[in-house]
């Protein structure tokens, strides 16, 4: 069976090089081994099938019909919540918002602290926007090893997926997901459950937001919504100074540079339904925000970018923190690279060597007395 990271290459190079079936372009049948045939083969039908017509081939994570729906060809799976043998970790899931679904999972490591305040890790899945969830076994299984190895309440968010989705909406649950984490924290008092290890175990000058792939550009977007936020009085969160993000770890982040390749190009048209483009300040920073944006939106905080020797968005995440520290920012910006290595790889194998530095990098990153 193919690897997750096997399987996230294999998307990379499609999602960078490969064009996509424009509307009408190609259908799919929905038997196995069935293929595909172009428009015209359907030429002598009566009437087409809009459950058989494919709109929108974005293989190998889902194909959407003419009908709407849409058919996910990985990241679904769920596990539930637990008490890790492994790790002593135990979680919880919490629902934010009921009108728009919007969920997280908690992580809580095991009370080897004393009344001692953990830092706080707000956490997002990659998953090119539209698959995964908090809730994959394979990002259950991260999270537990990143709050024992960190020593971190960690706040995995379940955010809206487009297509169905399409973005602003993850960006606004990132919003809505640090506010309630700030909310918890801040006031010393929670709700009961996953809530309660907020106000009881959580440091908000310790504030942390993370993510890999997909996940990273919502962590950066987000970073940047609140640094505006917090030079307009108080920050727009209500909580004041206080509310400051402590650091910034971006694990392979999905960022797009000038001159995107036209599949790459129609992939992002497809996640955000047309609304931004390629050289959008969203998916490429390094054009698109002028200094002063970096300065205020990153503030005072510090920054891990992570680099997979074979990602092919590698030049794009190197040139995140070339931008960031010609900014004049006056934080620090860390750059940790792993040769030979492709997108994501720390996901799987979480006791290899490789992915164990990488893990032991973003713990001591969380954890650095400065």
């Amino acid at each position: 069976m193919a690897s997750r990271a096997s399987l996230w290459a294999l998307a990379l190079v499609l999602l960078l090089c490969l064009s996509s079936p424009e509307a009408g372009d190609a259908t799919r049948s929905s038997g196995a081994g069935e293929g595909r045939w172009s428009a015209s083969a359907l030429r002598g039908r009566v009437r087409a099938d809009p459950n058989m017509e494919v709109k929108f081939d974005f293989t190998p994570f889902l194909i959407q019909y003419r009908s709407g729906r849409v058919q996910r060809l990985m990241g679904t799976r769920v596990v539930p919540p637990s008490l890790d043998a492994r790790t002593g970790v135990a979680s919880r899931d919490v629902v934010v918002n009921n009108k728009t679904g919007l969920a997280v999972r908690l992580y809580r490591p095991p009370p080897s602290h004393g009344d001692n305040k953990l830092p706080v890790l707000l956490y997002f899945h990659g998953g090119a926007f539209v698959v995964e969830s908090a809730f994959d076994p394979v990002y259950h299984g991260y999270l537990n090893a990143v709050a024992a190895k960190a020593g971190v309440i960690a706040v995995s968010v379940n955010y809206r997926l487009a297509p169905e989705h399409p973005l602003p909406a993850a960006y606004e649950d990132s919003w809505t997901a640090l506010k309630w984490v700030l909310g918890h924290v801040s006031s010393g008092s929670g709700s009961g459950g996953g809530s309660s290890w907020l106000a009881k175990h959580g440091d908000v000058s310790r504030l942390f937001i993370a993510g890999d792939s997909a996940g990273g550009n919502i962590a950066h977007n987000l970073a940047i919504r609140a640094g505006k936020q917090q030079q307009q009085q108080q920050g727009g969160l209500g909580l004041g100074r206080v509310a400051m993000i402590k650091g910034l770890a971006l694990l392979d982040p999905y960022f797009l540079g000038p001159h995107a390749d036209p599949g790459a190009e129609r992939a992002w048209g497809f996640i955000c339904a047309g609304r931004y483009g390629t050289e959008h300040p969203y998916v490429n920073p390094m054009a698109s925000l002028p200094a002063e944006a970096w300065r205020r939106g990153l503030g005072g905080a510090r920054v891990l970018m992570t680099v997979s020797g074979q990602d092919r968005l590698g030049p794009w995440q190197r040139a995140y923190v070339d931008a960031l520290r010609a900014s004049g920012w006056g934080g620090d910006a860390q750059l940790y690279e792993t040769p030979g290595e492709g997108h994501c790889y720390f996901l799987n194998n979480l006791e290899s060597p490789k992915a164990a530095m990488h893990m032991a990098t973003l713990a001591a990153f969380v954890n650095r007395d400065d």
